[in-house]
């Protein structure tokens, strides 16, 4: 049988409320082999081996457990010690953590993202039968070199693509634009595409040789944004800004300027949006070449974060990055 092994982080499909029908729970509760206790039949799909890599609700998850989650993956792949990984993990940042994941992994063994909206104590439960399929397509010879994946709620989403819609609907997560790789039916898997940007052990990144990655901040653009934020960011160490900017990346003039000036200090500024789909473009409204700034192309701006932290910690300049947001 192929062999599967599971990463466990935490989150909500390990979570345990103090009634099937409570709203509040604590996340992160229940062990890995309690998770794989719980689903009927698991062990038929594939030989399993499981692991706690930490117990947080996802919210927590940090650079330091990116790298040691992704250092985990290549170790297990390189010993020959798995044919493919799930990893249980919040829904919150899980779509970070497998766009990390994604660039980072040099492998093309599967590597299969699961959680659940719901505790793993509440009434119908969705987490169980998101495991039970997330180890179906890690077992799955066929998702060899996707990258990796988010399996949730019957859906294949890249991790490149997919992104979290709703608070709290079971139906949670969505590939604008692109759409599902496929689906997953009680193990039943079919595949719709392929991801068409560079993934894997076809990027140039690795995590071997990084201690910690380079501080990146978010700044949420809205009508009269204060431009001071952009230098108070800088003054406490960021070496990189995404914007999360209205429409097509836009800022004002003001903080459009301010983010030119400390483009030319060294500190690199990624145009992002905080609209749900689409590309922001470069040169459209804001002169991005006489500006120093890159533009996000389709990715938004908690994966442009992921993306730039990558960049830095390469060395890259802001054409380079640029580039990179295209290719990736």
């Amino acid at each position: 049988m192929t062999r599967v092994h599971i990463l466990a982080t935490g989150g909500t499909i390990a979570g345990t409320a103090p009634s099937q029908v409570a709203q509040g729970y604590r996340s992160g509760g229940l062990s890995v082999d309690a998770l794989m206790a719980g689903v009927p039949g698991l062990g038929d799909v594939a030989t399993l081996t499981g692991e706690q890599v930490s117990q947080v609700g996802s919210q927590d998850m940090n650079d330091a457990l990116w790298l040691r989650l992704a250092a985990r993956v290549d170790a297990v792949f390189a010993a020959d010690e798995a044919d493919g990984i799930v990893i249980t993990h919040g829904t919150d940042t899980a779509e970070e953590t497998g766009y990390f994941l994604h660039l980072v992994t040099g492998s093309e063994r599967p590597v299969v993202l699961t959680g659940s909206m719901r505790p793993a104590t509440a009434l119908s439960a969705d987490g169980p039968l998101n495991l039970f399929n997330a180890v179906s397509v890690a077992a799955d010879r066929h998702a060899r070199g996707r990258g990796v994946i988010v399996a949730i709620n019957d859906d294949l989403h890249s991790a490149r693509d997919v992104t979290k819609s709703s608070t709290t609907d079971v139906q949670a997560f969505v590939s604008p634009g692109a759409g599902l790789l496929g689906t997953a039916s009680y193990g039943r898997i079919r595949y719709f595409r392929r991801p068409t940007h560079l993934h894997t052990g076809s990027t140039e990144f690795t995590v071997a040789d990084i201690v910690a990655l380079p501080r990146v901040d978010i700044m949420y653009a809205h009508a009269n944004m204060p431009a001071d934020l952009v230098r108070a960011s800088v003054s406490l160490g960021a070496q990189g800004i995404v914007i999360a900017g209205m429409g097509n990346g836009n800022v004002s003039t003001e903080v459009a300027e301010i983010l030119a000036d400390v483009a030319r200090d060294g500190v690199a500024v990624v145009r992002s949006s905080r609209v749900g789909s689409g590309d922001v473009g470069r040169n459209i409204e804001l002169d991005d070449d006489g500006l120093g700034l890159v533009a996000s192309d389709q990715l938004n701006p908690q994966k442009s974060r992921v993306l730039l932290q990558l960049c830095l910690a390469r060395g890259l300049g802001p054409a380079a990055i640029q580039q990179a947001f295209l290719r990736y």
